[in-house]
């Protein structure tokens, strides 16, 4: 078992865009083995690279039944609806709040053999799938609370025990909600 510090938030890692997967090794099989054995030594339903402090676009997940790994993964909406539902994060361990994010979606990318890969997912499937692809990019889903609840968040945060206490701006996604990614 290859379980790996989870970095937590503040760490600038996190807010870094990854960059893509180009070779399809060795070393690509181990980071999703890492991948999945701390998600699952952590009872996580994903967990994407910068979280391990890797800056590359891979993500594991473990949702809905479903489980599996996503190399350069790029996911689309396949219509309009929405949910709003608790969402949390290994990277700010222990705390909930409620966040909208596209019920159906259908994520495109690759294996670790290179392979293409598409997982069309509903409800926390595709809750996860945005959610994992948005640490790629370098969001975090406190960035897509409305402005009350993100207040309410920071102040949670500040009180943790694990929180070091630099507490970095929160940014605007560059993926609007309610457009097509």
């Amino acid at each position: 078992m290859t379980v790996q510090q989870i970095r937590y938030f503040g760490d600038p890692v996190l807010r870094t865009p990854a960059a893509e997967v180009v070779d399809f090794d060795r070393e690509l099989r181990n980071l999703v083995r890492d991948l999945w054995d701390t998600m699952e030594a952590q009872g996580g339903a994903g967990l994407a690279a910068p979280q391990l402090g890797v800056g590359l676009r891979v993500f594991t997940y473990h949702c809905d039944g479903r489980d599996g790994h996503l190399v350069n993964p790029v996911w689309t909406a396949l219509d309009d609806d929405l949910q709003e539902g608790p969402e949390g994060c290994l990277s700010i361990p222990g705390m909930y709040w409620d966040c909208v994010r596209k019920k159906n979606v259908v994520a495109r990318g690759f294996n670790v053999h290179g392979e293409p890969v598409e997982i069309q997912g509903s409800d926390l499937l595709a809750r996860c799938i945005q959610h994992e692809t948005d640490h790629l990019d370098g969001v975090l889903f406190l960035d897509r609370l409305d402005e009350e609840t993100r207040k309410q968040a920071m102040r949670e945060i500040r009180q943790a025990e694990w929180f070091a206490g630099n507490v970095p701006t929160i940014k605007q996604s560059p993926h609007p909600l309610f457009g097509a990614r």
